[in-house]
């Protein structure tokens, strides 16, 4: 999952294809120097700076008429420290290098999300999650950050060194600086049992806050137009390791998942009607099965077939509630929704923005296939999950503002007054975070 840059035409488009920019022109810095000579730089020349990891928002985040600086250049783990049990990474690492080195090392990360081609700085700067009873998103597992402020300084942060910069930066969209390298906590790498089980949608609901609570990650999958979900749990295990056979991991993974997926979403787009059908075959599709393997081997998973997305976090006592609402609000509509909605869970965590910040929370995703008119479907969503004080996913599709926002977030003035400080003449900002912030 990559970003597309046509160097040729100054365009910028994000992985869904959603968002577009035409920046004034693009940086790789391959230093920190460098970095903070291309900020001075673009103070002098009037034009905003905004720093683009792999385009895997789905909103105007990284967005820039101005500089868009890229980090190919700032790669790499530059130390693992074993006694601390951390690992600082440089900010434009895909996860995907970064998981593999670990495991390399005997090391790992404790959560993460489903998908891990995004950069460790993009990753955390919008809330990338995964789900766990225990254990929080990839922002909740830094322990330190270095972030280049707007007037060049090179800022250390972490909870004893600018601690209030540090509460705000781990979850920072961009607007406090450009992230330059990330400090990790991680752990002796370790086994996952996975077991994958369809289930009905009134048994899960029923049964959500047992599922939740007597498994280490819990998540389900709801097939709209139907009442059938599939359902993974992942524990840890003292093993032996026991991954999908090649065969069998190939058919769920990419033929079913990725391969024959697509072709039902291609079908679905030209003819909706066909949808629900596609939904009960789809959803049937998949069988129980049960793995045992290193974390990101089984965290993660290939996303190959491309969709929009929009995520709102609720209490997680509401997640039902407005779960069934959700199916009831399909069922009665002329919707047809060809993609799964996804269910998982975070406790909670004390980063400012955090869609988990001071609760336990359930997020509830949907998605259509990309260039599917998405607008109808997404608006009803909305309106749903806020009634619930839900809070949405900072890189996935919403229409919140500041207004919102403020409300919804008890210590949004703390990261406002953080940004005043670091940024005051908003050299990072853009429209979607004068929206989100405002000005």
């Amino acid at each position: 999952m990559t970003d597309t840059y046509a160097r040729t035409t100054n365009t910028w488009r994000n992985w869904a294809g959603n968002v577009t920019a035409r920046p004034a022109r693009v940086e790789s810095p391959a230093s920190v120097d460098e970095l903070a000579e291309v900020l001075r730089r673009a103070s002098e020349d009037g034009l905003k700076v905004k720093p683009v990891g792999t385009g895997h928002s789905f909103t105007a985040t990284a967005a820039t008429d101005g500089v868009l600086i890229r980090p190919d250049l700032l790669t790499g783990i530059r130390a693992i420290d074993r006694e601390a049990m951390t690992v600082t990474v440089e900010a434009g690492t895909p996860l995907k290098r970064l998981n593999a080195a670990l495991a390399r090392e005997g090391l790992s990360l404790t959560n993460m999300g489903d998908i891990m081609e995004q950069t460790v700085a993009g990753a955390t700067s919008t809330g990338t999650h995964g789900t766990g009873r225990d254990s929080a998103s990839v922002s909740a597992q830094i322990r330190a950050l270095e972030l280049v402020t707007a007037d060049g300084t090179v800022l250390s942060c972490s909870a004893d060194e600018h601690p209030d910069v540090f509460a705000a930066a781990r979850i920072g969209l961009g607007a406090l600086g450009v992230v330059t390298a990330v400090t990790f906590a991680i752990e002796p790498v370790f086994l996952l049992t996975a077991r994958e089980e369809p289930m009905t949608f009134d048994r899960v609901t029923a049964d959500f806050d047992q599922l939740v609570t007597e498994n280490e990650h819990f998540e389900f999958y709801w097939f709209p137009h139907t009442g059938n979900c599939n359902t993974k749990r992942n524990n840890r295990s003292a093993g032996p390791a026991a991954p999908p056979g090649r065969v069998s991991g190939w058919i769920e993974d990419e033929l079913l998942s990725n391969g024959i997926f697509q072709v039902a979403c291609s079908v679905g787009r030209a003819v909706p009607a066909a949808i629900p059908s596609l939904a009960r075959i789809s959803s049937r599709a998949l069988s129980a099965r049960t793995y045992t393997d290193i974390p990101y081997k089984v965290f993660t998973s290939p996303r190959r077939v491309r969709f929009v997305e929009m995520e709102y976090a609720v209490p997680r006592e509401a997640a039902v509630d407005a779960l069934r609402e959700l199916k009831a609000m399909v069922e009665r509509s002329p919707l047809r929704i060809s993609f799964p909605v996804e269910v998982r869970t975070a406790p909670a965590d004390d980063i400012a923005l955090s869609t988990a910040s001071g609760r336990e929370s359930a997020y509830i995703a949907v998605h259509l296939y990309r260039g599917t008119p998405y607008q109808a479907y997404f608006t009803a969503v909305e309106r749903i999950m806020t009634g619930y004080d839900g809070r949405p996913h900072w890189g996935k599709i919403h229409t919140r503002d500041a207004g919102y926002l403020s409300g919804s977030y008890p210590r949004f003035g703390e990261f406002t007054a953080v940004r005043d400080r670091l940024d005051p003449d908003r050299l990072f900002a853009n429209d979607y975070l004068r929206r989100v912030l405002g000005d």
